[in-house]
This record gives structure tokens, sequence and C-alpha cells, in this order.
């Protein structure tokens, strides 16, 4: 399975896997976020394109294309292509460079880098047809409020992955009871009991519990009092994304 990215330069943003590390979650008492296998999962299921130079956008909260006003770092030659007061009403606009292929039901999943935060702007989130659109799309932020957002050369500008969509109108939601199903009413509660004793226990200082920090039964794919695990192939705490790699 290929996704296929085909430039639209002579030099196009770097694509690279998604990385686990974010600056709120360094900054975190004892690097507590990272413990967290949703969120490590989330910013690397997908590749990040970065900021080929670093550059400022202002908007001043007006409707009109010039209320924005974009400033490079430093002098780039591709700048007026890459980044652009597009769409108007506080909306930036950045081009990732290429044009996708993805193989047939699969679609991109574009946003910002999931997890990462930037004050005052806020990254807009698409789906695109990427298994026949014959076009690139643009990535999109638009301001929060009137000021300024800073991109750093090398940061993530847009965030993709992959999702196989047209299956989704397949999916019926269906509301049930847990007694309908006794394995994994006996598993929630093992789960419930293990982790109200380790809350008490932290909240009482215990140093064991204090020492161990969190418990690591979904980390491991593994349900408490051995009532069961993940099934082999289902589970993982690490992605290990491919590089992109020319031909």
């Amino acid at each position: 399975m290929e996704l296929q990215c085909y430039p639209m330069g002579l030099r196009p943003p770097d694509i690279v896997p998604g990385r686990p590390d974010r600056e709120w979650m360094d900054n975190h008492h004892h690097r507590h976020p990272y413990k967290c296998l949703p969120l490590t999962m989330a910013n690397t299921t997908g590749w990040e394109i970065l900021c080929p130079v670093g550059f400022t956008a202002e908007w001043n909260g007006g409707p009109h294309q010039q209320d924005i006003v974009i400033t490079p770092d430093r002098p780039h030659p591709d700048f007026h292509h890459f980044a652009q007061s597009h769409f108007a009403g506080g909306v930036l606009t950045l081009h990732p460079g290429y044009l996708f292929r993805t193989p047939p039901g699969w679609a991109i999943w574009t946003s910002g880098a999931p997890n990462h935060i930037k004050d005052g702007i806020q990254a807009l989130t698409g789906l695109v047809e990427t298994d026949w659109l014959p076009f690139p799309f643009t990535m999109n932020w638009r301001f929060t409020r009137p000021g300024r957002a800073h991109f750093k050369k090398g940061e993530p500008f847009c965030f993709i992955t992959l999702v196989e969509h047209m299956k989704m109108d397949q999916v019926q939601p269906v509301l049930r009871n847990m007694d309908s199903d006794l394995n994994l009413k006996g598993q929630f509660e093992a789960w419930q009991t293990q982790r109200g004793e380790f809350n008490k226990r932290l909240a009482k200082g215990d140093a064991q519990t204090i020492k161990e920090a969190w418990q690591r039964f979904y980390f491991k794919g593994e349900v408490p009092d051995n009532k069961g695990a993940a099934p082999e192939g289902a589970h993982t705490n690490k992605r290990r994304l491919k590089s992109l790699r020319m031909f």
C-alpha cells in the first residue's frame, strides 16, 4: 500500500512521520501526558509536513485578504507560493506542496498536528478524496482573534493520515446494555475496581503507588485480574511509520 506524493515544485516542504513530542507535554509535571497512550499514538499516526521557513502572520480582524499580513523570518524563494491570505475572513492558507494519491477507497484526513497547540489560531480539518483527485489541496488555519501567530522553521503546519472513508456510511451506532455481554462487563468491572483502589492509594500518598505513577493495563494491552487481553495484532504502543522514499 502506497501513499504517493507528487511534488508541485523544486523545493517541496519536508514530510516526516509524526513525532510524539510536544512542548506543552515536555513542560508538564513529570512529563505526565506522555503516559497517556492515546495522546502519543495520535501524535504519531500520520505524517507531518514541515514549514520550510519561519514566518509571522498577523490579522487585524478585518474581512479582507489584505487584513492578514504574512512576513517570513528570512528571504525564501518559494515563500509567496507557500503562505497566502487567499480565503479572507481571518483564514491563513498554506500549501503542502504535493499532489497526493491514495489507494481506491482511501482518503487523506488533513489537519494540524494532533495535540500541537497554537495560541490565537486554529488548524481547520478536511477530508480529501485523494484516490481520484488530480490536483492538490490547501491547508488552512483560522485566527481565533486579531493578533499574531508565528510558525517556526521545521514546525508542522499540516498533518495527514489515511482513512477508508467510504465504509463510514455502513457503520450503525447501536445502544446496548452491558448485561448483554457478560465477558465485557466482567472485564470492565475488574478494571473499575483496580482503578478505584489505585486512586485511593494515590490519594493517601502510598509510596509504592506514587512510584508506579500510573496503571499500565492499556499500555500493555491487558485486562486486570487475568480477565483478558487485546487479540494478537490488535494492540500497539508505538507507531513505526515509514519515511518518504524517493523513486
